[in-house]
């Protein structure tokens, strides 16, 4: 079997999930264990110990896998030899999470994407790569939650639309390339089925919830300095400038129909999440 070949073979073992207290991580081994796949949730600070930066924990979280659900660090440096200490340890399979656009990225950001893909596609295992653009979950868990409960989200995105995915796709997709044949080879742009801008995504977050929620549009300069007197680490800063940047150039705004190709469905809509999401009262302020 060639390296990139879409025939898959069995796999047997344990599926090691990184990032697995993540928002996508924890999703996937969700949909996995709900299939009796038997899992090794990974982390930091999770059931099964997980560190980039310690390499001496990498060996006991592989132990017993064949598939692995690599979610990269920033720094792509630990990420090569990683994938070859999985493949010796018996691991047949991969899904690295990458992004969309991930060609043109620039500067440090998006390093460590870059360098999973590159290490799962010459690891010698079966692979797959997803690529997804922004998450709806970004609205509501972290990220741009607090600025929507405040009634403000000010972003520097222009007019550029984003076919906003949601992480419960990405993790159907990851799931079944984990454990089922015909993914081996195959990079997935995961998206949802139409492009909004940001100030229309606000607005239908708006509606859903009732409550009078605005987008604001900033330039890169004024962006940065909310950022840095909001205290955000300069590192963090750097990185959501360049995204975004990445962004006005209009590299992830095609939707993508990776969802369609990997489950034979379309993907989730923005508007209905929404709506499901803000009857449980996550974008409502505090009562007092």
């Amino acid at each position: 079997m060639t390296k990139n070949s879409t025939t898959s073979s069995p796999i047997t073992g344990d599926v090691l999930v990184l990032g697995a207290t993540g928002k996508t991580g924890r999703r996937v081994t969700r949909r996995l264990r709900d299939s009796g796949v038997r899992v090794r949730a990974a982390s930091r600070s999770g059931e099964v110990t997980f560190d980039w930066t310690r390499p001496a924990t990498w060996e006991p979280a592989l132990a017993g896998a064949s598939a692995v659900y690599l979610v990269p660090p920033d720094d792509p440096a630990p990420i090569k030899q990683f994938a070859a200490d999985a493949v010796a340890a018996g691991v047949r399979r991969f899904v690295a999470l990458s992004g969309h656009g991930i060609d043109h990225i620039a500067g440090d950001f998006g390093q460590g994407m870059a360098a999973g893909e590159a290490a799962v596609r010459d690891s010698g295992a079966e692979w797959t790569i997803l690529r997804p653009n922004n998450f709806f979950q970004n609205f509501d868990e972290d990220l741009w939650h607090a600025p929507l409960l405040a009634g403000r989200l000010a972003l520097p995105i222009g007019a550029v639309p984003e076919p906003f995915v949601s992480t419960e796709d990405i993790a159907e997709v990851a799931a079944a390339a984990l454990t089922g044949d015909g993914h081996a080879g195959r990079v997935y742009v995961l998206s949802g089925p139409r492009g909004l801008t940001f100030a229309e995504a606000v607005a239908t977050i708006a509606g859903a919830s009732g409550r009078a929620i605005r987008y604001e549009e900033l330039s890169p300069e004024a962006y940065r300095a909310e950022l840095r007197a909001e205290g955000v680490p300069e590192a963090f800063v750097t990185a959501l400038d360049t995204q975004f940047a990445l962004h006005r150039e209009g590299h992830s705004a095609e939707p993508g129909d990776g969802v369609r190709q990997a489950l034979g469905r379309a993907p989730a809509d923005l508007a209905p999440w929404a709506r499901r999401i803000a009857a449980t009262g996550v974008w409502s302020p505090p009562a007092g």
